[in-house]
C-alpha cells in the first residue's frame, strides 16, 4: 500500500487558511486545503506518493480542483501527477520557489488565459484551394499522366497546397488574432497542429476586459463561422504566460 503524501495543485497569493471543494482522486474524496509560507500558500490534498495515471478522470478531477481555485485566487499551476511526501517538503519547495512564484505573481494577477482555435472548414478550404489559379494549372498537369510522368507536377501541387495554407493562416493572423492581441494582455500564436488549423492561439486577458474580448470573438463568428470552426476555451490559469517548469523536487 502507498505512503500517504501530499498531492500539489498549485500555488496561490495568501496566507490564511483556505479550504476548497473535495476531489475525487486515488478512488477517494479527499479535503482540499492549503499549506502556507510566507505569504504564499500551495494547494493541496492527502493522497498515496505514486504514479498518477493521466486518464481523463484523473486529470477532470486536477483541472476542475485549478479552476475551483481561480474563482477565488489567482494561481500559478502545479503540472498533473506532482506529489511530496510531506508538509514538510512542500514548504521546502514554497521556499525554493518563492523568488519565482514572486515575480510571476504580478504579471498574471486578476488576469485569465482564453484559447481559441479556429479550423477551417473542410469544403471551404478545398474550394477556395481549387479556384487558386496556381492550384489550377498544376491540378490540370497531373490529371491523365501516369503515376511516373505527374510525379513532379505532384509534388509542386504539395508545395503549392502548403504555400496555400501558409497564406490562409497569415490572413488569420492579420484580420484576427493581431485584433485580438491588442485586447489582450499578452497573446501566443502557437504552430497549427492540424493541416486544416488557421489559428492555434492563447491569450491572457485582464478579467475586467472579458466581456469586451467576447464581443470581438463573437463578431469574428458572425464574420467567418459559416467558413471556420471557432473552438473558444476557458478561463484557464496562466499556462501558455508562466516559464516556469516546476517539478516536485524538495531537494
Amino acid at each position: 500500500m502507498s505512503k500517504e503524501g501530499v498531492y500539489m495543485f498549485g500555488a496561490i497569493e495568501t496566507e490564511e487558511a483556505q479550504t476548497f471543494e473535495k476531489v475525487k482522486l486515488a478512488g477517494e474524496h479527499r479535503r482540499v486545503y492549503t499549506i502556507p509560507y510566507k505569504g504564499l500558500s500551495m494547494v493541496v490534498t492527502n493522497a498515496p506518493v505514486q504514479i498518477y495515471e493521466p486518464s481523463r478522470q484523473n486529470l477532470k478531477a486536477h483541472q476542475d480542483t485549478v479552476a475551483a481555485v481561480m474563482k477565488q485566487f489567482t494561481i500559478i499551476p502545479m503540472s498533473f501527477g506532482n506529489v511530496l511526501e510531506s508538509e514538510k517538503d512542500v514548504k521546502i519547495l514554497l521556499t525554493k520557489l518563492s523568488p519565482q512564484f514572486n515575480e510571476i505573481f504580478p504579471r498574471i494577477r486578476g488576469k485569465m488565459e482564453v484559447g481559441l482555435k479556429l479550423i477551417g472548414k473542410k469544403e471551404w478550404i478545398e474550394n477556395s484551394a481549387q479556384n487558386e489559379p496556381a492550384m489550377k494549372k498544376l491540378q490540370t498537369n497531373v490529371k491523365g499522366k501516369n503515376a511516373e510522368a505527374g510525379y513532379y507536377d505532384r509534388i509542386k501541387l504539395g508545395e503549392a497546397a502548403r504555400n496555400f495554407m501558409t497564406k490562409l493562416q497569415m490572413t488569420f493572423d492579420d484580420q484576427v488574432f493581431q485584433p485580438l492581441a491588442e485586447v489582450a494582455d499578452a497573446a501566443k500564436n502557437n504552430e497549427a497542429i492540424s493541416e486544416r488549423m488557421l489559428i492555434n492561439a492563447a491569450f491572457l486577458i485582464d478579467k475586467e476586459k472579458e466581456a469586451e474580448f467576447d464581443a470581438l470573438v463573437n463578431e469574428f463568428h458572425e464574420e467567418w463561422g459559416d467558413r471556420v470552426d471557432f473552438k473558444y476555451t476557458g478561463p484557464w490559469p496562466a499556462y501558455n504566460f508562466i516559464n516556469l517548469k516546476i517539478k516536485a523536487d524538495a531537494s
